[in-house]
């Protein structure tokens, strides 16, 4: 992993050291992963001024593979995309088959491709953006790699992450990856559409939820049926009007 042993994000260099115990590999470890932290969070702090002075409001969507962001995303954009302007990162490690899905809605997308590198981080984000006019975007969605562990550690300069949770993947999640949903604002638990035929408590993901992160704010949505989606398309419109306003 990417943190551990200090290999960068993109896949482009690999291992040239060897874990063989000569040498001591928890304080090598602890260093890189120190630099590499300390690094990413200046360029980050970068992006936010950025972001920050061109009024962007900026979301990390994160969630493991197949919960439904990018759906979230072309709903998102099918309804209330002519009421705010919005433009889209698409991380993946291959392909830009989610980039092609945004793009047919005619909101500005540009696609990063990770490679080996398992989320985004805040270089390839403010490589990302710069072919986008940020004066004329109130949202920026960063679509991170499907994952619920690396993304958590990294800072791309986003006001907020926003972790999606989908009921066929067990209420436990909160409990397992307590990182990821202690770093979201918000947790949108998608999917709820399949309730009734899977085997996922509510209340108990709800419970988990907080009891790693209090103040964490959860929605229920259906990114199928609409269900919910109102209470998001709200939580975007206020998180603009509050960024305009600072």
């Amino acid at each position: 992993m990417c943190i551990s042993c200090g290999c960068t994000a993109n896949g482009a260099e690999s291992h040239q050291h060897h874990h063989d115990g000569n040498h001591d590999s928890a304080s090598h470890t602890l260093r890189v992963e120190a630099e590499l932290l300390a690094k990413n969070d200046r360029l980050a702090a970068g992006n936010r001024r950025l972001f920050g002075n061109a009024g962007v409001f900026v979301l990390n969507l994160v969630s493991s593979p197949g919960s439904g962001k990018t759906t979230l995303l072309e709903r998102t954009l099918a309804e209330i995309g002519t009421r705010l302007r919005f433009a889209v990162l698409e991380g993946d490690q291959q392909t830009s088959r989610d980039a092609d899905r945004i793009a047919a809605t005619g909101v500005p997308v540009r696609q990063i491709n990770t490679g080996a590198g398992c989320h985004l981080d805040a270089h390839m984000v403010g490589h990302g953006v710069e072919e986008f006019a940020l004066e004329q975007i109130d949202i920026l969605m960063i679509e991170n790699v499907g994952n619920l562990v690396c993304p958590a550690g990294f800072d791309l300069g986003e006001d907020h992450k926003v972790v999606l949770l989908s009921v066929t993947e067990g209420e436990d999640k909160p409990l397992k990856y307590p990182q990821m949903f202690r770093a979201a604002t918000l947790m949108l638990i998608n999917k709820t559409d399949l309730l009734p035929y899977v085997d996922f408590d509510l209340e108990r993901c709800r419970t988990y939820s907080r009891q790693v992160n209090p103040r964490i704010e959860i929605l229920e949505i259906s990114c199928r049926s609409g269900k919910g989606l109102e209470g998001w398309y709200a939580w975007l419109n206020a998180g603009v009007r509050e960024k305009r306003n600072k």
